[in-house]
């Protein structure tokens, strides 16, 4: 099997009459940004709070000057906020010889698929350290197979075909800072932060609807997934079950504190009521999940800067326990093994995450990310998988004289605890795996059907 992708991010103001755009095998171009400024935990200029993917800068950069965007800032009389951004990702696999299917089977005959997801950033900026931070997503087309069949699944755009494809509001959250020193950082305006100085020592507070995978589990070389990689396990730790609905957001109170090196963040959020499901849970007694991580950023390598995140969640919720599954099928109670069968309320489920990250000499970094989750216990968000590593690294284009240019190359390799590969392989079916072929069926099938004589 041969799988293509090409992938097109644009970046507009509104009524721009251009864009900067990237299309290439895993090719990206971000926002012009100095030789070797120093960056904080969360990719961006040092001590800042802009995630790696909304590092959009303030000014127009459109191609066309000669028809400059209607608004020549994002940033509006210091107080509004407006940006853009559309990425549609194509991708194609070439036919492969598959035994059997089911209907969570990756497809074995050739597809190609196209998706498309739009957001509109809105802001404005109620007093010194407070913001009020909306967005609005549509998303539509499809993925390979409709996000089936690969855990690592190879567009992190794609949503299930089942939900709706109406414009929807994907954040809406209340953000304050708290400054701990009157020293201050000069900072870019981006969609989620609005200031201009942040204190070098902080506290924030944020609450409302909002993507975990923003603040959480970031990385500078792996975490964009509109113009890094696509793929589900590379631009996220793939294990790591954030809470969240089908589209991929939740209702979190987030708090967390920075520093020049070290930086502490909490959140505690929703969970959706069902696999990928749209609706979230509001009974917080029987279901949320905590998230904690920890930054660390350093220059101790000849002035180049280092990244770790240590990353543990611990989900509660409605959860099958896979061992049960499995043995009250092979008893004879269950007609096939099924997850849903055997749920409690108010399961627990921990996970952990490891993240790295590294810049080196000519414009290259490198990276590195590794999770766990329990695998006794139900897969019920983001992906199906319950340990993972992936590495990789970029390069940007100064060599060839364009250096908001980026290319890189990734690998990802992740799997299955025992007693969920074998609720698979008795027949099983998960929110993105399973063919519903039992194992033991493929062996009564060889069976001789005739008796020798």
């Amino acid at each position: 099997m041969l799988i293509c992708r090409l992938a097109v991010g644009q970046e507009t103001t509104a009524g721009s009459g251009g864009s900067n755009t990237s299309a290439s095998l895993d090719q990206s171009v971000t926002s012009a940004e100095s030789d070797r400024v120093p960056v904080n935990a969360n990719g961006a200029p040092e001590n800042s709070n802009s995630p790696p993917q909304l590092r959009q800068t303030i000014e127009d950069l459109s191609d066309d000057q000669g028809n400059p965007a209607f608004f020549s800032k994002h940033l509006i009389a210091d107080r509004f906020w407006i940006s853009g951004q559309s990425n549609f990702i194509f991708q194609a696999h070439t036919p492969f010889h598959s035994p059997y299917s089911g209907p969570n089977s990756f497809q074995a005959y050739g597809e190609d698929a196209l998706s498309r997801t739009i957001t509109l950033y809105t802001g404005v900026k109620l007093f010194r350290f407070t913001d009020v931070i909306v967005s609005v997503d549509e998303t539509g087309g499809r993925g390979l197979s409709d996000g089936q069949g690969i855990a690592a699944y190879v567009n992190a755009d794609v949503i299930s075909p089942g939900l709706s494809r109406a414009v929807y509001v994907s954040r809406a959250f209340y953000y304050h800072m708290i400054p701990l020193t009157a020293d201050r950082i000069s900072e870019d305006p981006n969609p989620f932060v609005l200031q201009s100085s942040i204190p070098r020592r902080r506290f924030e507070y944020l609450f409302g609807k909002l993507n975990l995978l923003d603040f959480f589990d970031v990385n500078e070389v792996g975490s964009d997934t509109h113009l890094q990689f696509t793929n589900l396990a590379i631009g996220n730790t793939g294990t790591y079950e954030n809470g969240s609905d089908g589209h991929g957001e939740t209702i979190a109170v987030m708090l967390n504190y920075q520093g020049p090196k070290i930086g502490l963040r909490f959140a505690e959020a929703l969970l959706s009521k069902f696999s990928t499901g749209s609706d979230l849970d509001y009974n917080i007694g029987q279901s949320r999940a905590e998230n904690f991580q920890l930054d660390f950023s350093d220059y101790a390598i000849q002035g180049y800067a280092t990244h770790v995140r240590a990353l543990g969640f611990v989900s509660h919720a409605d959860l099958g326990n896979y061992r049960e599954a499995n043995d009250a099928y092979l008893a004879g109670i269950d007609a096939k093994p099924d997850i849903t069968l055997h749920r409690h309320p108010g399961t627990v489920k921990p996970g952990f995450c490891f993240n790295f990250e590294q810049d080196l000499p000519r414009n290259f970094r490198v990276f590195l990310r590794t999770g766990w989750n329990d695998g006794h216990y139900e897969s019920f968000t983001f992906s199906e998988m319950n340990n993972t590593i992936s590495f990789g690294g970029d390069l940007s284009g100064d060599a060839w004289h364009r250096k908001d240019d980026r290319i890189g190359s990734a690998v990802v390799n992740s799997g299955l605890g025992r007693d969920h590969r074998q609720y698979l392989a008795l027949g099983g079916i998960g929110f993105m795996l399973g063919d519903g072929g039992s194992a033991m069926d493929e062996k009564l099938s060889a069976r001789p059907t005739t008796r020798p004589i």
